[in-house]
């Protein structure tokens, strides 16, 4: 029995070839098929040059599963969360190595209610049943069904704003040659209908698989730079960047400056705040401060959660959580069906500096200022565990408090001013991930993580 080494922890991701191939593809879409007996799937897939066909592949394997299989075409990840609990299906696929280079393509996969299949709910068992490659004959072949969902999608997304409080913005999106430029077209046209005075200037904006801009990745420092010029060339309010399947938004101040995630989620949750007093906000403990302090004041409730999509669409289906934020850029919506998405992010922005009547540079700058953070810095190393240990045992005992939500978290008063740091480890490589922030103290937090480093490294 092969190994197939394109099942990962959250989603499947491989090499194209050897590890993942239209066979593999097929065989997945008859696993899924055995394993959840739904009688109907919606599919997708972003713009890769190999997502058709492995999504053809997918869908015969479901089809002679006896699942009825309904095909959207291209499609960022979160339409196919949308369509999964919009169209009432048993569950969704979306073919899409996101981020990843050229050479790869993965899928994520959803059951009823766009409840995510990881390892532990179900991804495990699917990769048996693909690894065995010994299938149940099936007593009816499926149907398959091409339809489109966008018009629901965008009647959806236009819910998150209120047309009325939209000032003239000029705006800057990179779609990375990636799956958001349609969206964005759509959203442009719902705009004009309802004349939302948001006028769009678009760069890299045609669907383009060999990605002849580079892989859409805006964490990647090389990756900013276009979207950088075009807002200061355009002198516009802010500037927006997607990954391939346009999950994960990045934004960029009226100033062309890169924004950390961590400080959106802060801006996301009052702005939810503002619209629903008192409601429940879901973020991980990799960067906490900012956004526990916007939460507190604007009379929220701050919920802490494990870091990465299943455990936070978890927790906040458990606590009814309006929103959910991590600083990597993922932000989860209770009326999305709890999945992330990167088109409601800009929107709810776009509103708040209209609201505001703010720049977003002069929104952010002061929490910056408030609470400085190093920015996530990874550390391969051989031994991570001792590594951790090593760091733990060196700050433990002058810690204030320690947490072990996810990693080891802890927090210090000293002389020096108010600090605190989170450190864990990769799910998925022999990385250690590092956080660092103060208390309105760049030098310290700067000190701090210097010395965190060393330890780590040494």
């Amino acid at each position: 029995m092969t190994k197939l080494t394109c099942f990962k922890a959250y989603d499947i991701r491989g090499k194209l070839g050897d590890e993942l191939n239209e066979d593999v593809a097929y065989r997945i879409g008859r696993a899924f098929g055995e394993y959840l007996k739904p009688k109907k799937i919606v599919v997708g897939g972003d713009i890769r040059l190999t997502s058709e066909a492995l999504k053809q592949a997918l869908s015969h394997g479901l089809l002679d599963a006896g699942v009825d299989v309904y095909d959207l075409g291209m499609t960022g990840t979160e339409e196919i969360y949308f369509a999964t609990k919009n169209l009432g299906m048993c569950g969704g696929v979306e073919v899409t190595a996101s981020h990843n280079p050229m050479d790869y393509n993965g899928m994520k996969l959803v059951r009823e209610d766009s409840k995510p299949i990881s390892g532990d709910t179900g991804l495990n068992a699917i990769q048996d049943l693909a690894e065995a490659n010994n299938f149940a004959k099936s007593v009816a072949q499926g149907r398959l069904f091409h339809l489109s969902n966008i018009d629901a999608y965008i009647e959806h997304l236009m819910t998150y704003i209120s047309p009325i409080n939209i000032k003239p913005l000029k705006l800057v999106v990179n779609s990375g040659n990636g799956a958001a430029g349609h969206v964005i077209d759509a959203i442009e046209f719902k705009f004009k209908t309802l004349n939302i005075p948001i006028e769009f200037i678009k760069i890299h904006h045609q669907v383009d698989g060999s990605f002849p801009n580079g892989i859409p990745n805006p964490l990647l420092v090389d990756n900013r730079q276009a979207t950088i010029d075009a807002v200061k060339e355009n002198k516009a309010d802010m500037g927006i960047a997607w990954d391939g399947d346009f999950d994960r938004c990045f934004l960029f101040d009226e100033n062309g400056e890169f924004i950390e995630g961590y400080y959106i989620v802060g801006l996301l949750a009052e702005a939810f705040l503002q619209k629903q007093p008192g409601a429940k906000i879901i973020y991980d403990p990799r960067l906490t401060w900012n956004t526990e302090k916007i939460v507190n004041d604007n009379n929220g409730q701050p919920i802490m959660s494990k870091t990465g999509h299943a455990f936070i669409k978890e927790r906040m289906r458990l606590e009814d959580a309006v929103y959910g934020g991590e600083m990597s850029a993922h932000h989860y919506f209770k009326d999305f069906a709890y999945c992330d998405s990167g088109m409601i992010p800009w929107l709810l922005v776009a509103e708040l500096l209209s609201v505001k009547g703010q720049t977003l540079s002069s929104m952010v700058k002061e929490r910056i200022a408030a609470f400085p953070s190093s920015g996530e810095i990874n550390s391969k190393l051989t031994d991570p565990k001792a590594a951790i240990q090593r760091v733990l045992d060196r700050y433990k005992e002058q810690a204030e408090s320690v947490d072990y939500t996810d990693g080891i978290g802890l927090s210090f008063k000293e002389e020096a001013g108010e600090w605190r740091f989170n450190l864990r480890s990769s799910n998925t490589e022999p990385v250690v991930r590092l956080n660092v922030e103060s208390k309105a103290n760049v030098a310290l937090m700067q000190q701090k993580t210097a010395e965190i480093l060393e330890l780590l490294r040494s």
